[in-house]
């Protein structure tokens, strides 16, 4: 049974997105077989549509890494789904577990491999991961890629221990699924947001203390102040260079930073201000997560029932308007297409 698919042309830019009839995929002897039930943006995505994102786009491509659906079909040799399972993939094609290498990053969903913005997905079977039951498809659509490198940001190399104070900067999807998995880490949690309410969301969230920047600029004293001189252990800065050294002067005696996000594009160099040209290492600077890191953070949510926060929902027939409001608006959570 045929479906319908968006494809995406990264020379086109913001028009690049267009529906196309998708004729039901066979899947391979390792792979599975998903019908789609939700799938969520990212910034990345408008990067990928725009063509500043580190790893092309492949033209034609289906966009997306975040999705939700269930399993449809199955290859004779897979062993990790069954016919019926609500699943989901891994943002990196093969990143099972263990240190990534650059081969992981070089094979993504939505990027160069097609994506979750269709009616059928097809994954390979080392990438599923089945979403907790007490989610949404809405939900469990958000999970990918926000929710993830929230989760490695604070439970990688050294999880966060109770009572140690988390620093998050920025107001985006990472920076509430930080929120979400420190409160469930046990640490206490200062946030840097943009608006009075913003903030009050955040306390809503798990949050003990939230700093407006606009009434306080110079927030990095204001996290000395509220540590006792000590400062945040772990720090989570979804903003990129403009807070860097703030971040920086928020932070402890050997604390952890941990930079989100791949800003600025490949149109910055090094000599433009980014120190890290297109590298990843520390002050860590992380790209999402393993399906080992993806199945703990889920196990968590599991436990202690957490629901990602969603701003918006679309339906499929409006993906265009989606990625125009994502683009436009300034979402607090994530923004769902639902099919």
């Amino acid at each position: 049974m045929n479906g319908l698919a968006y494809h995406l042309d990264p020379t086109r830019g913001r028009a690049g997105l267009a529906a196309w009839t998708q004729e039901l995929p066979e899947p391979g002897p390792h792979q599975v077989l998903i019908e789609v039930r939700a799938a969520a943006l990212n910034r990345r995505d408008l990067m990928l549509m725009d063509g500043t994102y580190p790893l092309p786009a492949t033209p034609g491509v289906v966009p997306l890494s975040d999705g939700v659906g269930t399993v449809i079909a199955l290859g004779d040799k897979v062993t990790r789904a069954a016919v019926g399972d609500r699943v989901t993939a891994t943002y990196f094609v093969r990143w099972v577990d263990g240190p990534q290498r650059r081969a992981h990053a070089a094979e993504q969903y939505g990027a160069n491999r097609d994506g979750m913005l269709a009616t059928y997905a097809l994954l390979e079977q080392d990438s599923v991961v089945h979403v907790p039951a007490h989610l949404t498809d809405a939900e469990a659509a958000t999970l990918t890629c926000a929710g993830v490198v929230a989760w490695a940001a604070l439970t990688t190399p050294v999880p966060v221990r109770a009572g140690e104070t988390v620093l998050t900067v920025g107001s985006g999807a990472v920076a509430l699924f930080a929120v979400q998995h420190a409160r469930m880490l046990g640490g206490r949690i200062i946030s840097v947001t943009s608006t009075p309410e913003k903030a009050e969301r955040f306390r809503e969230l798990g949050a003990e203390e939230v700093i407006v920047r606009a009434e306080t600029p110079d927030w990095e004293q204001e996290v000395a102040r509220r540590t006792g001189g000590d400062g945040a252990d772990h720090i989570v800065d979804t903003v990129g260079m403009p807070t860097l050294p703030k971040s920086v002067a928020a932070g402890a005696y050997n604390a952890r930073l941990t930079m989100i996000g791949a800003w600025p594009g490949p149109g910055i160099t090094a000599g433009d201000g980014n120190p890290f040209g297109s590298s990843y290492l520390s002050i860590r600077r992380i790209a999402v997560g393993s399906r080992a890191h993806f199945e703990a953070m889920n196990q968590a949510i599991t436990e202690h029932r957490v629901r990602p926060v969603i701003d918006r929902t679309f339906s499929f027939d409006q993906a265009g308007a989606a990625y125009a409001y994502f683009a436009a608006g300034d979402p607090f959570g994530k923004v769902v297409v639902t099919m």
